[in-house]
Parts: C-alpha cells; sequence; structure tokens
C-alpha cells in the first residue's frame, strides 16, 4: 500500500471540492446572506485547499502517482467518506444544522445522491447552503474521483481501477482509447443535460436558481429539492413532464448516449438493458396510473398517468422526487413502488440500485438453470445482447446480489433496535441503501430521517456509501485479508 500517493491523490479530490463550495461562498457573499453563513462556507473551502497544501509539501518528493487494486479501493472509499466530513461543516459552522452528525448524514445524503434528509423547514435555509447541497449531489452523481480523472489525468494505467470502484454499474466501457478521454466524455454529457434541462425549466417558470438546484438533483438521480413540498410545489404539468424526462434519462447508460451522438441510436434499441429498462418504466406507470384511475385518487386517467409517471421515473431511478404523498396510495402502487426500489437504474447511470443489468442477467441465469433440468445433457450459455457471459461475470453479479440483500438484513436488525415498525425499518433501510431517499411509514415522501437518534443515522451513512459504490468497495475494507496483503 502507498499512503503518500493516497493522500496525495485525496487532496486533489477535496480540493476540488472546496473549489465548489467557494463558488457557493460567493453566492452567499453576493446574495446578501448572513456574514455567519458566507464565512462558515468560505472556511471549509479554504481547509480542503490547505489540506491540498500540507500534502503537496509532505508528499512533494513522491513519483508519479500509481495506484494497486487495494490503493484504488482505499482511495475511491476515503475520497466520499472525507469529502461528505469537510462538506458537512458549511452546515455545521453556519448553525443551519446544529448537530455535526446531522450534517454528516445531509451531506453523505448528497454526495451518494440518496436524497434522504432531516431538514424540517427546507425553506427556511439559507439559499447557498441549499445550492450547496444541490451541488454535492451533481458532483455525486457521475462520480467525483470520475471528475477528478477528466479534469486531471494524472494516475496514468491506475485511473481505470479507481474509477471502476466508482463507478455505478458491473463494468466501465471504454468509450475512447484513454480511461481519461473517457472520463471527460462522460462529464460533458452529464453537463450537456443538466444544461438542457435548466432552460427547460426555465421555460417552464422557474427561476434561475431553482431551475439549477432541481437539474442537478434531477441529472444525479439525488432529489434533494428547495421547497419542502419538492417538486410537487410548483403545480405544473409541463416541469412535472420534464422532469419525468430527465430522470429516465439519466437512469439509463451513458455510454449509449455518446454513441447516439455519434450517429449510432439504433444501439439504444438493440441494448437489452436499456429495453428492459423502458418496459418496467413502460408496465409499472401503467399499471399504478390504471390502479390510481379506479381506486379514484385522481379525477381522471390524464391525471392519474401524470403522477403514476413521475413517481415510477423517480422511485426506479433511486431520484426520490415527489409531486404526491405515495404513502397513501392504493396498496397495490405501493407495492409496485416498493418493488422498484430494489431495482434501480442501468449500469453507467447515475441511478442507484441493484441496476437492471444484474435482474436481466440473474434471470437469465435461473432461465438457464431451467432447461439445464429439463435436458441435463445440452450445452447452455447465458448471452447478453449477443454476448456470452463469463462465468466469473455471472458469479460476480450473484455474489454482489447475495452480499447487498446480506447487508440489507444486517442494516434491518440494526435499524429496528430505534424501535421503528417493521415498514418504516424495511423501507428507510432500502432506501437508503438503494440511494432512493423516501420510502413509506415514518421517512414516507413528505417527513424525514430527523427522528433517529444518532448512531442510526451513522449506519445509514453507511448504507448509503455502500449502494452508492456498489458494495464491494467499502465491505472489502473490513476484510482482514484486505489490510495484511
Amino acid at each position: 500500500m502507498h499512503p503518500k500517493t493516497i493522500l496525495r491523490i485525496l487532496s486533489i479530490v477535496i480540493t476540488i471540492v472546496s473549489f465548489f463550495i467557494l463558488i457557493c461562498a460567493v453566492f452567499s457573499a453576493l446574495s446578501g446572506e448572513p456574514v455567519k453563513v458566507t464565512l462558515a462556507l468560505a472556511e471549509s473551502g479554504f481547509l480542503g485547499i490547505g489540506f491540498l497544501m500540507v500534502m503537496a509539501l509532505w508528499c512533494y518528493q513522491d513519483p508519479r502517482p500509481f495506484l494497486t487494486n487495494r490503493d484504488g479501493l482505499l482511495f475511491v472509499t476515503a475520497s466520499w467518506v472525507l469529502s461528505s466530513l469537510l462538506g458537512a461543516l458549511p452546515f455545521w459552522l453556519s448553525g443551519a444544522i446544529p448537530s455535526y452528525i446531522d450534517a454528516f448524514f445531509e451531506t453523505m445524503s448528497g454526495f451518494t445522491t440518496t436524497g434522504a434528509s432531516i431538514l424540517t423547514d427546507i425553506e427556511a435555509m439559507p439559499r447557498s447552503l441549499l445550492l450547496w447541497r444541490a451541488t454535492t449531489h451533481w458532483l455525486g452523481g457521475m462520480g467525483i474521483v470520475v471528475l477528478t480523472v477528466a479534469i486531471l489525468p494524472m494516475l496514468g494505467f491506475s485511473a481505470l481501477r479507481v474509477i471502476e470502484a466508482e463507478a455505478p454499474g458491473p463494468s466501465v466501457d471504454r468509450i475512447t482509447p484513454h480511461i481519461s478521454t473517457t472520463a471527460k466524455t462522460l462529464w460533458l454529457i452529464y453537463l450537456g443535460l443538466t444544461l438542457a434541462e435548466t432552460l427547460l425549466l426555465m421555460l417552464g417558470g422557474m427561476s434561475l436558481y431553482d431551475a439549477v438546484t432541481h437539474a442537478f438533483a434531477t441529472m444525479a438521480t439525488g432529489g434533494f429539492s428547495t421547497k419542502n413540498a419538492s417538486v410537487g410545489h410548483f403545480g405544473s404539468a409541463y416541469i412535472d413532464g420534464v422532469i419525468t424526462l430527465f430522470m429516465f434519462l439519466a437512469g439509463a447508460n451513458f455510454t449509449l448516449y455518446y454513441f447516439a451522438l455519434k450517429g449510432k441510436p439504433v444501439m439504444m434499441l438493440r441494448d437489452v438493458e436499456f429495453r428492459t429498462y423502458a418496459s418496467i418504466f413502460l408496465v409499472a406507470t401503467a399499471v399504478i396510473a390504471i390502479n390510481l384511475s379506479m381506486s379514484g385518487t385522481y379525477e381522471n386517467l390524464a391525471q392519474s398517468l401524470r403522477y403514476a409517471s413521475f413517481q415510477v421515473s423517480s422511485i426506479l431511478t433511486t431520484t426520490g422526487f415527489a409531486t404526491a404523498d405515495f404513502d397513501r396510495w392504493p396498496e397495490i402502487a405501493k407495492t409496485f413502488l416498493f418493488v422498484l426500489m430494489f431495482i434501480g437504474g442501468c449500469a453507467g447511470s447515475t441511478g442507484g440500485g441493484i441496476k437492471v443489468v444484474r435482474v436481466v442477467a440473474l434471470f437469465k441465469m435461473a432461465a438457464t438453470e431451467l432447461r439445464y433440468l429439463s435436458n441435463p445433457r445440452g450445452v447452455y450459455a447465458i448471452f447478453m445482447n449477443g454476448k456470452a457471459l463469463r462465468k466469473n461475470v455471472i458469479y460476480d453479479t450473484a455474489a454482489l446480489v447475495f452480499l447487498y440483500f446480506l447487508f440489507f438484513f444486517i442494516s434491518l436488525a440494526v435499524i429496528s433496535l430505534s424501535g421503528v415498525d417493521v415498514l418504516t425499518g424495511i423501507t428507510a433501510v432500502i432506501a437508503n441503501l438503494g440511494n432512493i431517499g423516501p420510502g413509506l411509514g415514518k421517512v414516507g415522501p413528505t417527513l424525514n430521517y430527523a427522528f433517529f437518534p444518532w448512531w442510526a443515522k451513522l449506519w445509514l451513512s453507511l448504507a448509503m456509501l455502500v449502494g452508492r459504490l456498489e458494495v464491494y468497495t467499502v465491505l472489502i475494507l473490513f476484510s482482514k485479508r484486505f489490510w495484511r496483503a
């Protein structure tokens, strides 16, 4: 292991985070907010830059950074934890969130694009802090380390290792010959979609501030809003439609957009995962809309479709926005939403959850086993997009899903010690592990996580990180063999 190398690159990651905190400090000063808020942001930003200077002096004789597999796993996890520790300071130092653990929970929820909140009155918060809150979403959506590689391609061949440890999904597709160029391309697509959504939201009557913060939260599939009633505050079918569309786009594999821009949009239609993802969205929307219409929850089918499509897109992509209190919807609708919490978006998207590609792979694996039982002499293979999946990929998928559910049940046991009811406990855990945010019961879309004791918030923060970094990256650090190797 190379501690100096890890700390040196960590300081660069923290400096990038500090740069965005300082932008929010400038916004606070220009907006005439209380000096305490501006200073809290400025002090936090300069603290991160100070960390860079200390590491530069200590590690200046270090050779060009090169990370081993172990270094990469530790570096990625440390990047997210340190970024959250630093990002929590503005909330705490300003007094907006008096408890540092609460501030850390809020910030970890932001960076991991979970959207779970302890805030009881969001609109009472200073606008600059809400801007920073939304920015944590945007930075975490495509990945802090991916942004570092895109801006400073100085990790050499080790860059692929750290991106694979951070990026959502089972694999990282090299859409360009160099991994740093790939990272830059993905971030440019991400930025372009964010700008497009911002403009469309402004056309719907949103202010620039609200449009930017909601676009940040949408494209990151995060769900932090500047309003207590989330997107439902605006009461606009147009805004609902725009955000529904961009949540859906954010939940798809970003490499498909690259190929579409290169004149190969047909690849999106040929992709098994995307077709399955779109089918799940359409079927769930149709079933829930019909259920809402027949139960009389809304006046007509058109309204039911509006609210159903928004909430299905929000939960499937693990965004967590709400336009209605779906905890009061009929049981069939709630059941479908609960199932969607376990699926998540596509690999290579900003969405959380198990990922659609893994659900497809497991389904194909089960179907293959049934075929084998009916004809043991046959030779069978599992295909994805016309290519046979290697056994190690199948084993990796099965093992990850097992560890995902194992951690889910352990977390459920831990959270139940806080005294919450079963429904609240189950949905709170899956909402944080799946990076969704709102659940059912006491953590429903109109409620928050403030009532949990401090230790439960720390455990849920760990669940957010485990879910965002795809289980292996975090859990391997708890292995004795990892530290002995």
